[in-house]
């Protein structure tokens, strides 16, 4: 009897890698945040009719590109590293806690959400004082604009320490799935305050974080700087000295005083920690090599400030990063970019049922891809090659596991798949050869 073949190949030495087996027992639900998506998308594409029927450019399209990438790779990267942070969380709750709170009552949930929002006001601020805290925070504010999809440009690395400011909650006793439920709501909260299309909204401003409120969060302008951190409550800012009004006549400026200049997600999230580890090497003083990460961000060591002066700081100057970005590449990263979303929603569904190498290997080439998108929405030498090597390194595990990551497909749609990214090969090259010709005026000259 013929044996039905299961791959495209006859050989399969990746099978065992990423089979998926049937859990034991329920999965926790789907991740909340792909129910949120489509609103997200939904919102941005009303954010960009009123802007233009104001005749107002809300989005760069490379910016955006860049800034929903991030987004997307922070959740991807938080189905591993959130299991620290739930991790300590529980444990800290489970062994330290003075009360059992019930997890049915009303008023639990609402002194939740307000002592979440407290020390999420805490969290943020130290976020914006501390060396390494910035060094997490500040992929958020790297882009210098201001819209939606400003909100989904997430960090990856704010597991490191940023459990540590809600261990309060376990130990007075919120439940754990009641501090994910506020978490989220928070969060959720913010995403529409991250908008120029709204303007002042007089009593709502005075007690709510509101895009208002927010813009000045985002500025770089020296009445603007290092305000404003309240996540749904602005409250918390007029209680503590951290507020400050929206002035009409000082339009902000957004960005942060070190800007990035780059598109590359991986380097948006290591550039702060790079910055602080080198200066922790050069400096000679052993005070010093730790006082660099715990010091406001921009602090150096005497020895080093005196060899390294910069001239002063100055927002209205500065050119914003805004690379060309040729209209073939620009409907390639497009496409691409529309692959790698439901790509990206297919990793968050599935990635916590998969044997972990699996998961971490379908994670990590998801981070690769918006890597390999970014290269080419900044014209970088290496984008081809960065994005040739992830569409083969996909054939090549479609190939040998038969399977999509692990996913349950038949024959034919994991042939689809293949074509899929075969074709993207070719319009690889098709794009490279053609972004290579509109340089070459350039290079002549």
């Amino acid at each position: 009897m013929r044996r039905r073949a299961t791959a495209l190949f006859d050989f399969r030495p990746l099978a065992q890698f990423c089979r998926v087996a049937r859990p034991r027992r329920q999965l926790p639900a789907v991740n909340p945040i792909l129910y949120a998506i489509p609103v997200f998308f939904a919102l941005i594409g009303i954010e960009l009719l009123v802007a233009h029927r104001r005749r107002m450019q809300a989005y760069n399209f490379a910016d955006a590109i860049c800034s929903i990438g991030l987004g997307a790779m922070s959740q991807v990267s938080g189905i591993f590293s959130k299991l620290i942070m739930l991790g300590v969380y529980v444990a800290v709750y489970e062994h330290l806690r003075m009360l059992s709170l019930p997890v049915d009552s009303v008023a639990v949930w609402l002194s939740g959400l307000l002592l979440y929002d407290f020390l999420y006001y805490w969290h943020h601020r130290m976020g914006h004082e501390v060396g390494v805290l910035w060094a997490a925070h500040v992929v958020h504010h790297q882009s210098e604009e201001f819209n939606l999809s400003t909100a989904l440009r997430q960090t990856s690395s704010g597991f490191l320490l940023g459990w540590i400011f809600y261990l309060p909650m376990a130990v007075l006793g919120y439940p754990p799935l009641l501090f994910v439920a506020v978490g989220l709501i928070d969060l959720l909260y913010q995403y529409w305050i991250h908008t120029e299309q709204i303007g002042k909204l007089g009593w709502f401003d005075r007690v709510f974080a509101s895009p208002s409120n927010h813009r000045v969060h985002h500025g770089v302008n020296e009445r603007y700087l290092d305000r404003n951190y309240g996540g749904i409550l602005i409250l918390w800012d007029r209680l503590f000295g951290t507020y400050a009004d929206e002035d009409a006549d000082e339009p902000v400026i957004y960005g942060t005083r070190s800007p990035l200049r780059r598109y590359d997600p991986i380097w948006s999230n290591l550039e702060v920690y790079a910055a602080l580890a080198r200066d922790s090497w050069r400096t000679r003083r052993w005070r010093d090599k730790l006082a660099v990460w715990w010091k406001p961000p921009g602090w150096q060591p005497a020895d080093l400030a005196a060899a390294n002066t910069k001239p002063a700081f100055d927002p209205y100057t500065r050119a914003k990063y805004a690379p060309r970005v040729a209209r073939g590449v620009q409907v390639y990263a497009a496409l691409q970019f529309a692959l790698l979303m439901l790509i990206g929603a297919d990793c968050l569904a599935r990635a916590e049922q998969l044997p972990m190498a699996c998961g971490l290997g379908y994670a990590a080439w998801t981070v690769a891809s918006l890597a390999a998108l970014c290269a080419w929405l900044e014209g970088a030498r290496h984008a081809l090659a960065l994005d040739l090597a992830r569409l083969m390194m996909a054939l090549l595990v479609l190939g040998l596991s038969g399977s999509w990551f692990g996913a349950d497909w038949s024959i034919a749609l994991n042939a689809t798949a293949a074509a899929a990214l075969a074709v993207s090969v070719v319009a690889a090259l098709v794009v490279a050869r053609g972004s290579t010709r509109d340089r070459l005026p350039q290079a002549s000259r």
